[in-house]
């Protein structure tokens, strides 16, 4: 599973975040990491604020996309006070899409896979 990080003009995209970004993923995706090829990751303040402007609640967005094999790609969105707060929480949330969608796929597939009322065998009548 590869993952790139990308941040806006009002991020600094330095080796620790990445770090910091990269360990949470991971963690968030090893019990699906073998199903996923790469993971997006765009950082941004949306209110732009500098150290001379106050910083409005909730402006740190962090989007998440996972594209998996043999699927089409999985997006989520996250704000938060901070960013650490918004890279946790939009983690959480393509943990949570991905397990459902591995989960329909799944059952889709068994469903699929199942006999139809006329394949079954009857049962035997003694």
């Amino acid at each position: 599973m590869h993952i790139q990080i990308n941040t806006d003009h009002n991020i600094e995209g330095h080796d620790a975040l990445k770090a910091h970004v990269t360990s949470i993923v991971e963690s968030a995706l090893s019990p699906f990491s073998e199903h996923i090829t790469r993971v997006e990751v765009h950082l941004g303040d949306e209110d732009g604020a500098t150290k001379d402007r106050k910083t409005g609640q909730n402006d740190k967005r962090c989007m998440m996309e996972a594209r998996l094999e043999s699927y089409h790609p999985l997006a989520v969105t996250a704000h938060a006070d901070t960013l650490h707060q918004s890279i946790a929480n939009a983690a959480d949330k393509l943990a949570r899409l991905v397990e459902s969608t591995f989960g329909r796929l799944h059952d889709h597939k068994h469903r699929r896979d199942a006999p139809t009322p006329d394949e079954e065998t009857p049962p035997e009548v003694e």
